[in-house]
């Protein structure tokens, strides 16, 4: 990836274009937009990638979202982040298939470490991006809740984050879940920790963005890329804006 890259997000529950506040299902906001008309608004507008998320599969298994990948590659030249339910090197065999360019590798990534790292070496760092979505405990530790977020995990962030590192790992998504579709800006604080203990990273910011402020600077502390959801959606800044900044 070269230069910074603003990504817009697409969350899909039930077929529709959705977004959660702090990973709660039972938070949802359903948009009008059909994923697919939305996507290619945003191709015609000018984005290279697009970060697309199937959250049935994140909290159920099973990914759903192979005929709108393929639609995307078919009529636009979007590249194509994407994950929801990967628990297997079959199912990143499966969304490389039908054109995922970065698969997301969410819960597998905490909950069995050692097979994802071979992984890197299979499929290629460049094709697999670890997201280690977080969330502080009451004692100030940065845990790592899966299945959607439904889950509560034992690891710790900067303990995974370490391994994955000495692996060879290229691309790292990191979200504060508490900040997730709350408009209150990305945690600028717990990035910049990041970038210092692992600077090679190419870090993908998501998880609050709030304006155009925001993407200048997730661009000054250094990450590679941000990911565009909820404000994106809500109007408060147009995607023509976002590529412009």
């Amino acid at each position: 990836m070269s230069g910074f890259i603003k990504i817009p997000a697409i969350d899909v529950r039930d077929g529709r274009v959705v977004r959660l506040k702090q990973g709660d299902y039972a938070q949802e906001t359903r948009y009008q937009s059909k994923p697919l008309a939305l996507a290619l608004s945003y191709a015609e507008a000018g984005a290279e990638w697009l970060h697309l998320v199937d959250l049935d599969a994140a909290k159920l298994g099973g990914y759903t979202l192979s005929p709108l990948v393929q639609a995307l590659r078919a009529k636009s030249g979007l590249r194509v982040q994407s994950g929801g339910g990967v628990r297997t090197a079959a199912d990143v065999e499966a969304l490389r298939s039908v054109g995922v360019e970065r698969v997301v590798v969410g819960s597998v990534a905490v909950k069995s470490p050692d097979e994802v790292i071979d992984w890197l070496q299979r499929f290629g760092a460049e094709h697999l991006c670890i997201a280690l979505d977080t969330r502080q405990d009451a004692e100030g530790v940065w845990r790592l809740p899966t299945h959607g977020w439904t889950t509560s995990a034992g690891e710790e962030l900067f303990a995974l984050l370490e391994r994955y590192r000495a692996a060879g790992l290229q691309h790292l998504l990191c979200t504060d879940i508490a900040r997730d579709g709350m408009l209150s800006g990305p945690n600028f604080d717990l990035y910049a920790q990041i970038r210092q203990r692992a600077p090679s990273l190419e870090l993908i910011a998501s998880g609050g963005v709030s304006g155009l402020d925001d993407i200048r600077r997730a661009r000054e502390i250094g990450a590679a890329s941000v990911v565009l959801g909820k404000a994106l959606l809500d109007g408060r800044f147009s995607i023509e804006e976002a590529l412009a900044c």
